[in-house]
């Protein structure tokens, strides 16, 4: 009888070593003498020890930053780019048969496939379309990383560093489609006060003694300050009237 304890403890032991718990955000890839066996899932599972093993793997949504990349966009301007990446694992046998390390293989893909999309277009590109390249690059990673058992939700651009000297362009680029524009619409300024120039000529020229009016509106204008010294012109017309009244 006292031959038997040691062996209970014993298999107690191995029992107690069997026993691998999983949790729900888990799925566990047990392997048979070396051999893919099944998945288990999340609870108390048995693995039977030194015959068995079993390599657990997170299927939560994963988060990897992209370091900062040096890059040449189509237009053959360098800059310097960066973004993150969420992914999840849908399929836990892949994701430790295909591949030795998922999560350094996700994100070297990352780099690699960031740095070769951003060749594929220019500055101006880059700039105004962020959110349509990054779903290009979630696109062309979600494919690659398919055999792994990795499913890519999303990919964010994060920040585009330019050259200084490409800053400074930019700058002098804005400032003169900025003068552009205020040229453009001092000379449409100019055009519509001709045509209402021209309009009032012709309402004056239509109504005897509006052009009286509107010089001596002028010139009661000038006349609020001292200071200033008004020359009339005095209409024709006025000098015909006076000399038909002087013949009276």
């Amino acid at each position: 009888m006292v031959a038997l304890i040691p062996i209970l403890v014993i298999v107690l032991i191995l029992l107690i070593l069997s026993i691998k718990q999983i949790n729900e955000y888990q799925r566990g890839v047990l392997f048979t003498f070396g051999r893919f066996s099944r998945i288990l899932t999340p609870g108390l599972n048995i693995v039977l020890p030194i015959i068995q093993t079993v390599k657990k793997v997170d299927i939560r949504t994963k988060v990897t930053d992209v370091p900062e990349q040096d890059a040449l966009t189509k237009d053959n301007v360098s800059i310097k780019i960066n973004a993150v990446v969420y992914y999840r694992v849908f399929d836990s046998a892949k994701a430790v048969l295909e591949v030795e390390n998922y999560v350094y293989a996700v994100s070297q893909l990352s780099q690699t496939t960031m740095r070769n999309t951003v060749g594929q277009f220019t500055l101006d590109e880059l700039l105004t379309n962020r959110e349509s390249i990054s779903q290009n690059l979630r696109t062309i990673l979600d494919i690659e990383t398919d055999v792994w058992g990795i499913k890519v939700e999303n990919v964010e651009l994060k920040d585009i560093i330019l050259p200084d000297d490409m800053k400074r362009v930019m700058a002098r680029v804005a400032e003169a489609e900025r003068e552009k524009m205020a040229v453009i619409t001092k000379s449409v300024g100019e055009v519509e006060a001709a045509q209402n120039l021209a309009k009032a000529a012709e309402v004056m020229a239509s109504k005897p003694g509006a052009i009286h009016l509107r010089t001596l509106e002028t010139i009661n204008d000038l006349s609020s300050d001292q200071s200033n010294t008004v020359i009339f012109a005095l209409p024709i017309e006025v000098l015909d009237a006076i000399k038909g009244l002087s013949k009276q």
